[in-house]
C-alpha cells in the first residue's frame, strides 16, 4: 500500500486553510454551504444554528427549486451571498429575500447560473461543505481545493467522476468525508498506522429488498424501492441504496480517499445501520464506529474537524437491549458492487460513465420505463460499450463531461429499447 500521506483524507493531519480565510482568533469558523436546501444542507444548518459560537455561514447555494426555504435560511444565518444554479430562479429568490428582510436590513448578494456554486466554493471562508447531489458538484469541489479551503465532502460523485483531477489538487488532510461510511473509516483509521491496515469494511443497510433473489427483484415498483427502511434521502440516492449502486460508489470513494486497493475493501450488510464502517488491522483487531443512523454526526465532524461538536446527534442507548446483525453481500442479486469495483479499477472516465448512466436508468425506472433489475443491467451494458477510458494525468474536465454526455445518451437509448415489447425490440 502507498504511504498514508498520499491519502486525500488523512485523519492524522490537520489541514490549514490558505490565505483568505476570514476567521480571526477566537472567532466562529466560517462556512460556505453548497446544496443548502437538500438533506445534507438543512441538517448542517441545524448544527450551525445550535452552535453559533462555533460556526457562522457566509454563503449558501442551492439548485433553485426551493427559493422560499433558501431565503429563510439566508435570513436566519445572515449570510453575505446566496446563489442558485438555475438563472431563471433568481427573480423568485430576490422576491423571497425582500419578503424576509425588514427595513434597514442588508440584503445578501444574489448569484445565479451554473457557475454560481463554483464561485462561492472559492470565496473567503475556512470550510466548504459540498452537499450538492450529482456530478455537477465536481467544479465546486475543484474550486474549493484550489482555493485552499477545507472541503467537507458529501458530494461523492465529484470525487468518483473526477478522481485523478481531485487527487491532483487536494493536499493531505484537506478533504474531510461526510458520508457516514467514510466518516466512520476516517475515524477508525486513527487507531493505527497505514501499514497496519489489512482491509476496510464498508457496511450497507441492504435497502428494502435485502434477502430477495434476483428473480424476486424483477417486479419491484418505484413505490417499493423508495421505501427505505432506515434512512430518509432523496429519490436518486434512495433508489441507489435499493440497487446497492450507492454502495458501489462508496467503495470507489473509499479507494480514492484512503488509497486502499479494491481487493482490500469489503462490503457487509448490516440492516440496523448503527455500525457505519470498520477497519481491520493486521493483528486481527477491528475498529468500528457506531452511532444511531443520523447524518448530523458525520456532518458536524466534517464542519468541526479536528474538534467534535458536543451533542451533534444522539448516541447509542446502551441501556436498551438490541441486536446488530451482519450478512455477506449477495452479489448475484445485487451485482452493482462488483461492477463498481471493475469500473473503479478501469479508472479514467469509466466511473463518470457508470455514474451518469445510472442516473439516467434510475430516472427511467422511476418513470416506469425500465424494470428494477434493468437499472444495473443497462449500466453494465453502457460501461462495456464505453471501451478504453481516458486515463491518469491526461484526464481533463472536458473528458469527464464528454464521457457523461455520451453515457447519458446511450443509457437513454438502451432503456427505451428495454421498455419496448419483444416484437418491437426485434424490429
Amino acid at each position: 500500500m502507498d504511504p498514508m500521506t498520499d491519502s486525500l483524507a488523512h485523519p492524522h493531519l490537520r489541514f490549514e486553510p490558505a490565505a483568505g480565510d476570514p476567521d480571526g482568533p477566537g472567532q466562529p469558523r466560517s462556512l460556505v454551504i453548497l446544496g443548502s436546501t437538500g438533506s445534507i444542507g438543512t441538517q448542517a444548518i441545524d448544527i450551525v444554528l445550535r452552535n453559533p459560537d462555533r460556526f457562522r455561514v457566509t454563503a449558501l447555494s442551492a439548485a433553485g427549486g426551493r427559493t422560499e426555504l433558501l431565503a429563510e435560511q439566508a435570513h436566519r444565518l445572515r449570510v453575505d451571498t446566496v446563489a442558485v444554479a438555475r438563472a431563471e430562479a433568481a427573480p423568485a429568490l430576490r422576491a423571497a429575500l425582500a419578503d424576509r428582510y425588514g427595513p434597514g436590513e442588508k440584503l445578501p448578494e444574489v448569484l445565479a447560473g451554473p457557475d454560481a456554486a463554483t464561485e462561492l466554493a472559492a470565496s473567503a471562508c475556512h470550510t466548504v461543505l459540498n452537499g450538492i447531489t450529482g456530478s455537477i458538484g465536481l467544479a465546486p469541489t475543484l474550486a474549493a481545493l484550489k482555493a485552499g479551503r477545507v472541503l467537507a465532502l458529501a458530494n461523492k460523485e465529484s470525487l468518483i467522476v473526477g478522481g485523478p483531477l481531485v487527487k491532483a489538487v487536494a493536499r493531505p488532510g484537506q478533504i474531510i468525508p461526510v458520508d457516514s461510511e467514510h466518516s466512520a473509516l476516517f475515524q477508525a483509521l486513527t487507531g493505527g498506522d497505514r501499514a497496519e491496515v489489512r482491509k476496510l469494511v464498508v457496511t450497507a443497510s441492504g435497502g428494502p429488498f435485502r434477502g430477495r433473489t434476483r428473480d424476486e427483484l424483477a417486479g419491484v415498483t418505484p413505490e417499493q424501492a423508495l421505501a427505505h427502511p432506515t434512512w430518509s434521502m432523496g429519490p436518486v440516492v434512495t433508489i441507489n441504496s435499493a440497487t446497492l449502486v450507492n454502495k458501489g460508489l462508496e467503495v470507489i470513494e473509499a479507494h480514492l480517499l484512503f488509497d486502499v486497493p479494491f481487493d482490500a475493501i469489503e462490503v457487509v450488510v448490516h440492516p440496523q445501520s448503527f455500525i457505519h464502517s470498520m477497519v481491520e488491522f493486521t493483528d486481527g483487531s477491528t475498529l468500528a464506529q457506531a452511532s444511531p443512523p443520523d447524518m448530523r454526526m458525520p456532518i458536524a465532524l466534517g464542519l468541526g474537524w479536528p474538534d467534535r461538536v458536543p451533542d451533534a446527534a444522539p448516541g447509542v442507548d446502551w441501556t436498551t437491549a438490541q441486536s446488530w446483525e451482519f450478512f455477506p453481500l449477495d452479489t448475484e442479486a445485487f451485482p452493482s458492487v462488483p461492477l463498481a469495483c471493475h469500473v473503479g479499477s478501469l479508472g479514467g472516465t469509466a466511473p463518470a460513465v457508470f455514474n451518469a448512466a445510472n442516473e439516467e436508468c434510475v430516472d427511467a425506472f422511476l418513470k416506469g420505463g425500465l424494470p428494477f433489475t434493468g437499472i444495473v443491467d443497462t449500466v453494465a451494458d453502457v460501461v462495456a460499450e464505453h471501451g478504453t477510458p481516458a486515463r491518469g494525468t491526461s484526464l481533463t474536465v472536458a473528458d469527464v463531461l464528454e464521457a457523461e454526455t455520451w453515457a447519458r445518451a446511450r443509457a437513454r437509448e438502451l432503456a427505451a429499447r428495454a421498455a419496448r415489447t419483444p416484437s418491437e425490440a426485434r424490429a
